[in-house]
């Protein structure tokens, strides 16, 4: 059974963005292909951000990115080979607490 502080130190959520499908599929399948993520959940979201000085508003998907902390750099390395942003938001959530049984899962279908 997973502790506390294992889950600190060993899992984590990236988060994403895109707005063209083909290259979504391409990133979400690549990511559980090579087993850099046990799990991928997509939300369709609407985007209001500054981009080079101006208010812009997007239709994008989310992308939630369930995955083990040492895969963080080659998961956020895959992102950026296949993404077509300038600048894609990709951001590490740290999973301080869940459940062990699902924790195990992650650990077990994310290459080690």
């Amino acid at each position: 059974m997973a502790t506390e502080h294992e889950n600190i130190q060993q899992y984590c959520m990236v988060m994403t963005t895109f707005s063209d499908e083909v290259i979504g599929k391409k990133i979400i399948h690549s990511l559980i292909e090579k087993r850099l993520a046990a799990c991928v959940q997509v939300q369709s979201i609407e985007s209001y951000y500054h981009w080079k000085g101006e208010v812009n508003q997007d239709q994008e998907k989310l992308v939630m990115i369930k995955t083990t902390t040492a895969l963080y750099s080659e998961v956020e390395a895959e992102i950026l080979a296949n993404h077509d942003y300038e600048t894609p938001e990709i951001i590490q959530l740290p999973i301080s607490a869940g459940l062990a049984d699902y924790l195990s899962w992650i650990r077990s279908e994310c290459k080690d």
